[in-house]
């Protein structure tokens, strides 16, 4: 009752913090929205609250066209749920049950699926079916709204296996084909009319755009990645094919711009859910302040980073080589030795059409090709080119997998046992590549030094205050990192 009575206050207020986190069914319309809906408020007994978009769904309603619930920012995958969950959020939004075969992701999660489907009712109000069909609608819906692709493409981009499921989709949700509510569509002027296509990425504010491109523009590897004024841009591989990304702030409040250059119809959503990690637009920050705000320490760290958020990957190979070689040098210098590893061991870039790239020229070399790469005449010393040839060894052999339904904890073990790998590199790589919210570094000389108020700790002091930051000592280690005068890592 109490968390009913806090939505209804954030509802008639239109608290734009509690956009994505819960849904509003009017009973008299047939509709859900989002509480910041435009629209005249309804009264409180016409109105039903739904934890997640596929919760009002799948209750009956529709989805409003006025305040779009597509674009809210995504449901924080880490706000009170279980681990399970967490990661079968993941998989789903990496097209896990594009299929429907819920059997074979409760088996990659390791519960049985009437077990899983009990989690997702649990804290989701909705199964995972459910979860996965309104991922695909609302992603559709977007590409209508602010694209030109082709209905086809729209189709095989958002993971409906046909034309025909797809229309049938919209009009059993819209009541009318998607051609009519693209005509409806009030975004036109992001529309791809090259072989370039923009998408807009709703983010939960605050968002601390400038720390974040500040962590990639230091770790950018040369000729694969290049942060220029206020755009971070990055080349990518899929199914053999090359494209290139670009991420800056869009011109309206509370939205990053993403171009996509010469990616494939069939990777477009699987493209999009990976910027969504690797700038963290989802992550719950009001929980995460309420927990890290009781600390002294951090709580001056919060006021002067409200918007922190942990960098994710695109790769967990590529993070992993470059953890391996940031280890005991600065992060300058394994950014180098990183651009010196892609420029003779990656493919070179070949983009479809007219497409030009200058200084972007290079695909990060896979396992296979470091698996039995020399690394001579790099500046890369022996032990550390060993390391990195048994983690790609691992990689290909199986036994080092970076999946979202990996455990957090087995991962970490996983990669400890791998001759030259420690805690830190571990717990480094956890953090961004299985995007563990939980994941610390504990003995970061970076994070033992900025923490040092009012005196000096130790590690094991820096362990223990640590424990007061669960779950969320990963935005912990952010907070302390941005602190200093250089990040580390």
């Amino acid at each position: 009752m109490l968390q009913n009575e806090i939505y209804e206050r954030a509802r008639l207020a239109r608290d734009a913090r509690f956009d994505g986190q819960f849904y509003v069914g009017v009973k008299t319309t047939g509709i859900y929205c989002r509480p910041i809906c435009p629209a005249n408020a309804p009264k409180s007994e016409n109105i039903e609250f739904y934890p997640s978009a596929a919760a009002a769904g799948e209750a009956g309603f529709r989805p409003c066209l006025r305040c779009r619930p597509e674009c809210a920012p995504g449901t924080p995958a880490w706000s009170g749920t279980s681990t399970t969950v967490r990661r079968g959020l993941r998989l789903i939004s990496a097209g896990a049950l594009d299929e429907g075969n819920v059997e074979a992701l409760a088996d990659r999660l390791g519960v049985t699926s009437r077990h899983l489907r009990r989690l997702f009712s649990h804290h989701l109000g909705a199964s995972p079916l459910a979860v996965a069909h309104t991922q695909r609608l609302h992603f559709a819906k977007r590409l209508i709204d602010e694209t030109t692709l082709p209905m086809q493409h729209i189709s095989s981009a958002a993971g409906y296996g046909s034309i025909r499921r797809f229309n049938d989709a919209f009009r059993q949700t819209y009541g009318r084909p998607p051609r009519e509510l693209r005509r409806a569509g009030e975004d036109s002027e992001l529309a791809g009319r090259t072989a370039s296509l923009t998408v807009r990425l709703p983010y939960r504010a605050p968002f601390d755009w400038q720390n974040l491109l500040a962590f990639f523009a230091g770790r950018a590897i040369p000729g694969v990645e290049k942060v220029v004024d206020q755009t971070y841009r990055r080349t990518l591989s899929s199914n053999g094919r090359h494209s290139v990304v670009s991420i800056q702030p869009d011109s309206r409040a509370g939205y990053l711009s993403l171009t996509l250059h010469s990616v494939n119809t069939d990777a477009l959503f699987e493209t999009v859910q990976a910027a969504r990690e690797v700038f963290d637009l989802d992550a719950p920050v009001t929980e995460i302040r309420q927990v890290l705000g009781k600390d002294k320490a951090l709580r001056k760290f919060l006021k002067e980073y409200p918007g922190i958020r942990v960098p994710g990957a695109w790769d967990g190979f590529e993070l992993t080589v470059r953890a391996i070689l940031g280890q005991q040098v600065s992060v300058k210098a394994a950014t180098t030795l990183a651009g010196r590893i892609a420029n003779r061991y990656g493919e070179p870039l070949v983009l479809d059409g007219d497409h030009k790239e200058s200084e972007l020229v290079r695909i990060f070399p896979t396992a296979e090709r470091l698996a039995r790469a020399r690394f001579n005449n790099i500046g890369i010393v022996g032990s550390r080119a060993e390391t990195i040839r048994r983690v790609a060894k691992a990689v290909l052999c199986g036994d080092l997998c970076f999946d979202a339904a990996e455990d957090p904890q087995e991962f970490c073990a996983a990669l400890k046992s791998i001759r030259g790998i420690g805690d830190w590199t571990a717990q480094y790589v956890a953090m961004r590549a299985l995007k563990n919210p939980d994941a610390f570094p504990e003995g970061d000389l970076g994070l033992i030094k900025a923490i040092r108020y009012p005196d000096r700790v130790t590690p094991k002091q820096l362990k223990n205050l640590a424990e007061e930051w669960r779950p969320w000592r990963a935005y912990a280690a952010l907070l302390l990192w941005s602190s200093l005068p250089g990040s580390g890592g």
